[in-house]
């Protein structure tokens, strides 16, 4: 300390007093060569007390001192904040003072002067990210104010170190959850920084959970009624969701739209709205227009846009537009963002139609905003809006645009009440010229891409004055836009002709019927014409333009309905009369003027003056798209013209003729298709029939059977009959017999079917036991089993054998079958083959020989009948005992 006090205090009587550099340098000394930390501390909070006033000397001499004090003495947090302070005083001016514009200047230089060497080495910002997560309040929010200010002054370099420094962002986003609201506000300032203009870091941000935290502060504050840190959130969101994609979306999925419906419950008291809260709800309305803005992708605001009406968001604003006491920058910014919000959405749209005013009687919205947008007394900026309100609700909206023009028809006026129709016919005659402009642009757009609204127009008739027959609309447009300069006008009368020459281009433009009507009148060629050869002002060059446009629509439109104006004679009098060089250059000056350029960058019509209104979104859009054809169809000759004539006849030929060819084959699918269904109704008809006679051809077969039982039944009573009448037996006798005989044969039958089932399992039975058993006696003959288990598994085959012999020899005794030889020798051949002793195996079968013999022999020597057993004489029978003979010698014999 004492040091210091030699340093910067009162120096000896006779001594000169040391200058600010000389201090600032031996106060550096010190800070690098004194080992011990009092005194380091001493001399940075003196350097931090010199760095205002020495700013440059400080930030010359001192800068890498300090950065060495933040890498070495981490652990003290005073010295911390004393280096933080200093630098952040050395990059940053003194915001209290207010110096003169040099000055600034010179101050602004020497800041970004020491950003950059600060931030030349990347390490630095990264050195200050991690002293940020010192929560001590000494440390985190000089860190927080210098970083603040490095980015204020070098935003993009310090950007780019954030962005790729590890948890550089995440380490940010921990100062919103700091519980000090002092370092939580800066950390807001520091956020906004932070991402402008950086795509990647916005989403980073985003994805932190940004949007969660920012929302709950901004209700935490009080909404639109809070104070500058609703403010900075506010300025934060529109950051991270302004033309990026990725946020919008996540900020739609994240079902924040619905929480936003919050911000604009106004109460029924609107009188005293404070500055801050016009500043709150100015931002809260920006930020509901980035999601639906019309640069977005259509996918995304057609989304954002559904999700507002369903969350009724969009019922919360025109709320507020139709309320009283709201003042106008609210108002015309809460018609703005109506406006987008209902653009090229027709649920919203039709919800709009549907708003009235609370007044008496209840007028529709549109209308009430109608009325304010031809009020000359009106501000420039609402008026604006209520037009590009009136745009949009019109956009891609084929039902809005036929009620506005059914406001217009003879058969929908109702006197009693203002329409639509009637304010924008008002504001399109009236002494106003701005008010002739929007009225004009607004009635183009409910005919934009609609032919038929273009043609229903047509029978819009106008009562000029009493005593004179009504004219239509058409004619009167172009009656005001050949006398406008006789007309008396308050403002531009250049912005009149232009307001109207617009409407007219867009009426005939793609409907012959309304180029008719417009050519019908004599006057109006003559009239074009002129306007295009002569020779007028700069301001007058526009309207050339507008009325060469017009004349060319006439030409490339029309259907040669009129002989006085077909197309070749239109362009036989620009040629005489205007040239077509000259017509050519006249169109073209259109697109070269500086307004039409800043018409056709966005659809809202923002212009800092009146007298700057001359050109429409979409009527740009127009001009675009008919300036090539026009000068095509003007420039070319009368054989090119017939040769093009020619080729479209044929093109229609074909097209007529490939017509026919779709008809035909979209005739014949359709044949083929009902074919394909009689097809397969037949084939299931087929099916059906097929199973019926299947069924009917068993149901005879059965007839057939019965009838064969029946007529042996005859045959038997009939020979039962003389039998009886021979023995001398009465009817009922022989009936009883008859019954008796019939029920013993029934029985006999069930006997032999019992019989039959027995023999067929127990045949299955053996057939089992044998294969079990064969897998056994294989396992004992290959090795895998001990000898005892050989001889036990030989045993039981032996008595397997025998008891099949009895098995075989009882029933060949009772029904010599040629099954039962067969299953009988097939089973004992394969218990033999289990045997090792070969004579053994020829015990087996000479037992089986001798027992098929005398079975057979038995049966062909007996005199008794047997029932059930083959014919003796069937040669088929003999063959299969030989054949089995046979093989019991060959067994025998090996």
């Amino acid at each position: 300390m004492n040091y210091i006090w030699e340093v910067v205090g009162r120096q000896p009587t006779g001594q000169q007093q040391p200058s600010g550099a000389d201090t600032i340098q031996k106060l550096c000394d010190r800070v690098a060569s004194s080992t011990l930390l009092e005194d380091r501390r001493d001399a940075v909070r003196a350097l931090k007390s010199l760095s205002k006033k020495y700013r440059m000397e400080v930030g010359t001499m001192a800068m890498d001192h300090l950065v060495r004090i933040l890498q070495s003495d981490r652990t003290d947090t005073e010295i911390l904040g004393y280096a933080l302070d200093t630098l952040y005083n050395i990059v940053c001016s003194d915001e209290e003072e207010e110096p003169e514009e040099s000055q600034q200047k010179q101050e602004d230089d020497l800041g970004a002067q020491f950003t950059e060497k600060f931030i030349g080495d990347p390490d630095n910002i990264t050195l200050l990210l991690t002293l940020l997560e010192e929560f001590d309040f000494h440390v985190r929010w000089p860190g927080v104010k210098l970083l603040t200010a490095l980015l204020k002054s070098q935003c993009a370099p310090v950007q780019s170190i954030v962005l790729v420094s590890p948890m550089g962002v995440s380490r940010l986003m921990d100062l919103l959850a700091d519980s000090r609201e002092v370092i939580r506000n800066d950390g807001l300032l520091l956020l906004q920084q932070l991402t402008k203009g950086n795509t990647a870091i916005q989403k980073i941000v985003a994805f932190e959970n940004a949007f969660e935290r920012l929302l709950e502060i901004i209700t935490e504050e009080g909404s639109s009624d809070g104070g500058i840190v609703v403010e900075d959130c506010l300025l934060l969101l529109l950051n991270l969701l302004k033309n990026n994609s990725s946020n919008q979306n996540f900020f739609k999925e994240g079902s924040y739209i619905q929480k936003m419906k919050s911000w604009f419950e106004v109460g029924d008291d609107n009188s005293g709205w404070s500055a801050q809260k016009v500043t709150n709800l100015h931002l809260m309305l920006q930020l509901v227009r980035v999601m639906v803005s019309p640069v977005n992708a259509p996918g995304a605001t057609a989304s954002c846009q559904k999700a507002m009406f369903q969350c009724g968001l969009l019922q919360q604003l025109c709320t507020i537009l139709m309320a009283t006491g709201v003042p106008a920058d609210i108002l015309t910014e809460t018609i703005n963002t109506v406006s987008e919000v209902i653009r090229g959405s027709e649920v919203n749209q039709d919800y709009f139609a549907s708003v009235n005013a609370p007044s008496n009687p209840p007028r529709p919205a549109i209308v009430v905003l109608l009325m304010s947008m031809v009020n000359e007394r009106q501000p420039f900026v609402l008026r604006c809006a209520v037009l590009y309100c009136f745009q949009c609700f019109l956009y891609k909206n084929q039902k809005g645009q036929g009620e506005i023009v059914a406001t217009l028809l003879p058969s929908t006026i109702d006197a009693s009440s203002v329409s639509a129709g009637q304010l924008l016919c008002g504001g399109l005659f009236s002494a106003d010229s701005l008010s002739n402009w929007c009225a004009a642009v607004a009635l183009a757009h409910a005919l934009q891409d609609n032919l038929t609204q273009k043609e229903q127009l047509l029978r819009v008739q106008l009562a000029t004055s009493l005593g004179k027959p009504p004219v239509s609309l058409l004619q009167q447009c172009t009656n005001i836009l050949s006398q406008g300069d006789k007309l008396e006008r308050r403002g531009s009368r250049v912005q009149t002709k232009v307001g109207l020459l617009m409407l007219l281009c867009t009426w005939i433009s793609n409907c012959p019927i309304a180029v008719m009507h417009f050519l019908h009148n004599q006057d109006n060629v003559p009239f074009l014409t002129g306007q295009i050869s002569e020779n007028l002002g700069e301001d007058e060059r526009l309207v050339q333009g507008l009325c060469a446009l017009l004349l060319g629509i006439c030409i490339y439109y029309n259907d040669n309905s009129l002989e006085n104006y077909t197309k070749e004679k239109l362009k036989q009098l620009i040629e005489k009369r205007i040239g077509k060089e000259n017509f050519v250059e006249k169109l073209g000056f259109i697109t070269k003027h500086e307004l039409y350029s800043r018409a056709a960058q966005k659809p809202q019509p923002a212009f800092s003056a009146p007298e700057h209104m001359l050109f429409d979104h979409e009527f740009t859009k127009l001009i675009k798209e008919l300036e090539g054809m026009i000068t095509k169809a003007v420039l070319k000759s009368s054989e090119d013209e017939k040769k093009e004539e020619e080729v479209k006849k044929t093109l229609e030929q074909h097209d007529s003729i490939i017509t026919q060819y779709k008809e035909l084959i979209r005739e014949q699918d359709c044949q083929i298709t009902e074919l394909k269904e009689q097809v397969a109704s037949l084939s299931s008809q087929s099916e059906t029939l097929q199973n019926t006679v299947t069924q009917q051809f068993s149901q005879i077969q059965q007839h057939r059977d019965q009838y064969n039982i029946l007529k042996l039944k005859l045959g038997t009573e009939q020979f039962s009959g003389k039998d009886s009448h021979v023995n001398g037996l009465q009817p009922e006798e022989r009936s009883q017999l008859r019954e008796q005989l019939e029920e013993l044969q029934r029985q006999n039958q069930l006997l032999q079917t019992q019989l039959t089932d027995r023999d067929s399992l127990i045949t299955s039975l053996v057939r089992e036991c044998v294969w079990c058993l064969c897998v056994c006696v294989t396992v004992c003959v290959c090795g895998e089993c001990e000898c005892v288990c050989k001889r036990v598994c030989e045993s039981v085959c032996v008595w397997l054998c025998v008891l099949i012999y009895v098995y075989v020899f009882m029933g060949m005794l009772i029904s010599f079958q040629p099954s039962t030889v067969v299953n009988s020798f097939l089973a004992i051949e394969e218990l033999s083959h289990l045997l090792e002793d070969s004579a053994f195996q020829r015990r087996v079968f000479t037992f089986f020989l001798f027992s098929l013999l005398y079975t057979r022999g038995r049966y062909y020597t007996s005199s008794e009948p047997v029932q059930n057993l083959p014919n003796k004489n069937t040669h088929e029978q003999e063959k299969r005992v030989i054949f089995y003979v046979n093989r019991c010698i060959l067994k025998i014999m090996r």
